[in-house]
């Protein structure tokens, strides 16, 4: 079984209580659970990690070459602003998704533009908690090729 990793960044522990029309109401940890059903159909081993660190989730990322086959990525805040970020996804040699709960190019302007999404395979945003889901489809495909 392969081992995806899904980094959530700042905030995203408080889905569910904040901004549910932007956000969803499901929270992370409901999420969280049907990532894990997913990926038991799709043979997958998913482990999940939130951080409000943008360090932490740096080195979050640095185990990935070691101990994970692929990184899906909800960077939240961080997707508009962190070139280290951008930087640790870019030395990594695994397939990656960027993901987003909400459409970020129908959103305000600074959120229009994503730093970290040059640095993975593909982005997924907008169909709410299913963003994860399909970030799931779409991984599987990039490993079991």
């Amino acid at each position: 079984m392969k081992k995806i990793l899904i980094i959530n960044g700042p905030n995203l522990n408080l889905l569910g209580t904040r901004e549910d029309e932007i956000y969803g109401k499901d929270t992370l940890n409901e999420i969280e659970e049907a990532c894990k059903k997913k990926g038991v159909e799709k043979n997958l081993d998913i482990i999940f990690y939130q951080s409000n660190t943008e360090g932490k989730i740096i080195d979050k990322i640095h185990e990935l070459s070691k101990n994970f086959d692929g990184l899906i990525i909800n960077p939240a805040a961080f997707t508009h602003s962190s070139i280290a970020i951008l930087d640790t996804l870019r030395a990594i040699k695994k397939p990656k998704i960027e993901i987003h709960l909400s459409n970020i190019y129908s959103r305000e302007e600074y959120r229009k533009k994503s730093i970290t999404s040059e640095g993975v395979d593909g982005l997924i945003c907008g169909f709410g908690s299913d963003s994860y889901i399909l970030g799931i489809e779409a991984i599987s495909k990039l490993i079991y090729k």
